[in-house]
């Protein structure tokens, strides 16, 4: 069995180095949109794009004319055209599209930089070897085990971060400490209801700060343009929104490893993020309507990080020979879990569900998590889809839409 895992740390660079990772960015970011356009220009003439080889082909041109691209180490250039090269072939992919690539401005993308090979890490001394920078220091934390593949280096609010990629096989599967399994519902006035009756609350890292962002803002709008104190309170408001993103994560790796460490099989919907969180804003001549409310949820859904938590679930999962199953999140919510009676109705309240055909009462993210669950283990029992072991079908092999287990 082989498991991918990252180890990240902080970096301690001086001012010199610090100097050459936004130099190394920055021509990784020329890089990138430049190879970019090439390809633009290609398939607007209906031509098809150009293979990762192909592009890289003109690398040794690229740096005679514009010399500061042979400053950076020439694997990171190459890195950068591997990663355009696959985000092509993923907008492309008709099962799965992703959105096509586009261009990287400054300040507005992530500063970084990835190198396969030339670096060595001595932990003992904490300090790791990037080629053309040299040794440098990092707050080594805990220990790094597994083979070494590559190092991602990556500008954050608070500094430079260093991303240790290893590679660690064993020679047997081990096996999950928990035979249990559960459903579970996510929300946003609850981050997530368990079908064991369990409740989450939310973390709400955005909400809790929504107000000192606010007055940043406000403080933003009455600076001068292209002034140092409009740099310095974009930089304030960068920080802001640094410390939410690390709240979120902080908050999402503590639920999900409490989570993956009890319950060999987790049960989530199977929901289409993007598409929930779309604008409701609609066009001039037909505009949307409940623009504002729709907007807050958008923000509050986006703020609970959804998405990243299934992720997160789905890896540590894989690491701990768990399952993630995804399931269809049709009359979720509106399903009895003690009789399967589908009814409207029956959800009263947000938080109260009572089945107009039997009578069962209890708390609807609860009652909505029980039917997750039940939808899950029927599908996964029946061959369908999972998400840490993909389908061979796209429908379970009993030809229902939905089917319970007994």
């Amino acid at each position: 069995m082989v498991i991918h895992k990252a180890y990240r740390f902080r970096l301690r660079p001086s001012k010199a180095q610090e100097s050459l990772f936004r130099q190394f960015a920055g021509c990784r970011r020329f890089a990138w949109n430049k190879a970019l356009g090439i390809q633009e220009n290609r398939l607007r003439a209906g031509e098809r794009s150009l293979s990762y080889n192909r592009m890289a082909a003109n690398l040794p041109a690229w740096k005679r004319e514009r010399p500061f691209l042979a400053e950076p180490p020439s694997q990171a250039l190459q890195q950068v055209l591997m990663d355009l090269d696959r985000a092509i072939r993923d907008a492309f992919n008709k099962k799965d599209p992703k959105r096509f690539p586009v261009f990287k401005k400054k300040g507005k993308s992530v500063d970084s930089f990835r190198l396969p090979q030339g670096f060595r890490v001595e932990q003992g001394n904490g300090r790791i070897f990037l080629p053309k920078v040299g040794w440098v220091r990092y707050r080594n934390s805990r220990r790094i085990e597994g083979k070494q593949k590559q190092v991602t280096v990556s500008r954050s609010h608070d500094g430079w971060y260093v991303s240790v990629q290893v590679e660690i096989k064993t020679s047997e599967a081990p096996i999950h400490p928990s035979s249990s399994s559960v459903g579970i519902d996510r929300g946003v006035e609850q981050f997530a209801a368990f079908s064991d009756g369990t409740i989450l609350e939310p973390g709400n890292p955005l909400k809790n700060r929504l107000g000192r962002l606010a007055r940043l803002q406000r403080k933003l709008g009455r600076k001068d343009k292209f002034s140092n104190n409009r740099k310095k309170q974009k930089e304030k408001i960068s920080k802001l929104l640094g410390r939410v993103a690390d709240a979120r994560r902080d908050f999402l790796h503590k639920a999900t490893t409490t989570i993956c460490k009890n319950h060999a099989i987790v049960v989530m919907e199977d929901l289409r993020i993007g598409n929930m969180t779309r604008s409701a804003k609609g066009t001039i001549e037909n505009p949307g309507k409940k623009v504002r409310q729709k907007s807050g949820l958008n923000r509050a859904i986006l703020d609970q990080g959804w998405g990243e938590f299934q992720r997160q679930v789905g890896y540590k999962l894989e690491w701990a020979v768990g399952e993630l199953i995804l399931v269809n999140p049709a009359y979720t919510s509106q399903e009895c879990s003690a009789c399967h009676h589908v009814a409207r109705e029956s959800r009263k309240t947000r938080d109260k569900y009572e089945c107009v055909a039997c009578g069962h009462a209890e708390d609807a993210d609860v009652n909505a998590a029980k039917n997750i669950k039940a939808a899950g283990l029927a599908v996964s029992a029946c061959g369908g889809f999972s998400a840490s072991r993909p389908p061979m079908k796209q429908e379970p092999p009993c030809g229902k839409e939905r089917c319970h287990a007994a």
